[in-house]
Formats: C-alpha cells, sequence, structure tokens
C-alpha cells in the first residue's frame, strides 16, 4: 500500500498546537494498514512538527516560552526581517524543531506512546494554513 495525500492543516497563532486529530482525520486509509510507517512533510519553513505530551495544554504553553527565551524576537543583528520581527526567529525555531516525522503505523493506528501526539509549532505571530504532505507505506489489514 502507498498513498499520498496533501492535508490542510487550519491557521493557527503562534504556539504549539496539538494536531494528531487533524492530521488522523484527513488520512482514512491509514485505518487499513497493518503495519507500516506515515511520514508527515510539513511545507514551511516558519512552522515545525514534533511529537510530545498529549495531556496536559501546560507543556505546550512551556514549549513556547522556552523557545521565545531561546530565540527572542527583535534581536539586533540579522539581515532577514522581510515579513517582520517574527520571521527570522520562526525559521530558526522551525530547523530546530524539523518539518518531518516518520511514524509507525500498527493494526490501522498511528503507533504513538500513550501520552504522546503530534504537535505542530506555529513560529509566526499570525500563521496561515500549513500544508502537510502525507506519505504512508505499509501491509493492507
Amino acid at each position: 500500500m502507498w498513498q499520498q495525500t496533501t492535508i490542510t492543516l487550519r491557521a493557527r497563532p503562534r504556539g504549539f498546537h496539538l494536531v494528531t486529530d487533524e492530521l488522523l482525520a484527513a488520512l482514512p486509509q491509514l485505518r487499513a494498514c497493518r503495519t507500516g510507517l506515515v511520514h508527515f512533510l510539513l511545507q514551511h519553513t516558519s512552522a515545525s512538527l514534533t511529537v510530545n505530551e498529549n495531556a496536559d495544554p501546560a507543556v505546550r504553553r512551556d514549549f513556547e516560552r522556552f523557545f521565545n527565551r531561546l530565540i527572542p524576537q527583535g534581536t539586533a543583528g540579522f539581515e532577514h526581517n522581510d515579513e517582520g520581527d517574527d520571521d527570522l526567529p520562526a525559521h530558526f525555531k522551525a530547523s530546530l524543531l524539523g518539518c518531518q516525522l516518520t511514524l509507525p503505523v500498527t493494526d490501522g493506528r498511528l503507533a504513538l506512546g500513550t501520552w504522546q501526539g503530534v504537535y505542530l509549532g506555529e513560529h509566526r505571530d499570525h500563521g496561515d494554513a500549513r500544508r502537510v504532505l502525507a506519505t504512508l507505506y505499509g501491509e493492507d489489514v
């Protein structure tokens, strides 16, 4: 089985957002996969994908605070600010966290741990809709 789908995630404000359910809703064919992998490629340079805590929203808020301290907006000395003060910091954050994930599929479900979910890191103050290219490959049920 090989399937490829472009998923459009709705626009979100800056922060870390749990998007596991949104990704799964756009991939009904995943339920037909016994064993396999799904690869998610976020097709943007100012947002990121990562896996972390899916239960306590404080973790996502702490992620945002940490990355804002690590890479603050308005730091002097950088050239690239074509789209505002949040432009280059967004690219730095996206590069640190990455724009792709490969996750195992078992019996028609993502084989995530009990407390794991997929985060979209929106690093722009006012993010646009984000495209994710999902490639599913595996063995049919």
